[in-house]
C-alpha cells in the first residue's frame, strides 16, 4: 500500500482528505486561512525532432521545459492582513522591486485512524513548495445584497518551480 494511507483495522486503507491544509508565505508574517487552492501543476513540453538522415518516418520526443500554471487561492474576505499586503504590493500601479517570496502548502492529515475518531495534531503531512511566487491577479468579492454568504476573493499566484513532495 502506499506511505499516504493508514490501515483502519479491517486491512483497507484511508486516503488522505484534501479538507486540511495550511498556506505559508515566507517574508510574510501572520497567516491567511484559505478555502480552497487550486491550479498546483507543472509540465514538460514535449519536443518533435528527426535527423534528417533517419531511417524512420517518426520523430524522436525530446523533453523540453518545463512549465507551472498558476495557483489560486480562495479566501474569505477579511479587513486586514500581512498577506492582504503582500497583494497589494504585487498588483499595485505604483509597486516598485516585484516581491517574490516560497509559497507553501501543507496538506495535513489529521486522522490516520477510522474516519470517526478525533486527532487533535497532524500525524504528518505533505508539503508542496512553489519558488519566487508573486500575485498576478487579484478578484474582489462579488456583492450582492440579496446573498448572505461569506464574500469570498481569490488570488492567483505565478511562480517559478514546483517542489513536488515525494
Amino acid at each position: 500500500m502506499a506511505a499516504t494511507t493508514y490501515e483502519n483495522g479491517k486491512g483497507s486503507y484511508y486516503p488522505l482528505t484534501k479538507m486540511n491544509f495550511l498556506v505559508t508565505v515566507s517574508e510574510v508574517a501572520g497567516t491567511a486561512a484559505f478555502s480552497e487552492v487550486t491550479g498546483v501543476e507543472g509540465s514538460v513540453d514535449v519536443i518533435d525532432f528527426r535527423q534528417g538522415n533517419s531511417g524512420s518516418l517518426a520523430p524522436v520526443k525530446i523533453p523540453g521545459l518545463v512549465k507551472h500554471g498558476n495557483v489560486t487561492l480562495k479566501m474569505g474576505y477579511i479587513i486586514d492582513s500581512p498577506f492582504k499586503t503582500w497583494i497589494q504590493e504585487c498588483v499595485s500601479e505604483t509597486r516598485g522591486q516585484m516581491p517574490r517570496y516560497d509559497v507553501t502548502i501543507e496538506l495535513i492529515d489529521i486522522n490516520p485512524g477510522a474516519p470517526s475518531q478525533l486527532v487533535t495534531t497532524p500525524q504528518g503531512t505533505r508539503t508542496w513548495t512553489l519558488t519566487n511566487a508573486w500575485v498576478c491577479k487579484y478578484n474582489a468579492p462579488d456583492l450582492d445584497a440579496g446573498n448572505s454568504g461569506v464574500a469570498i476573493e481569490s488570488v492567483e499566484i505565478a511562480y517559478e518551480e514546483l517542489v513536488i513532495p515525494n
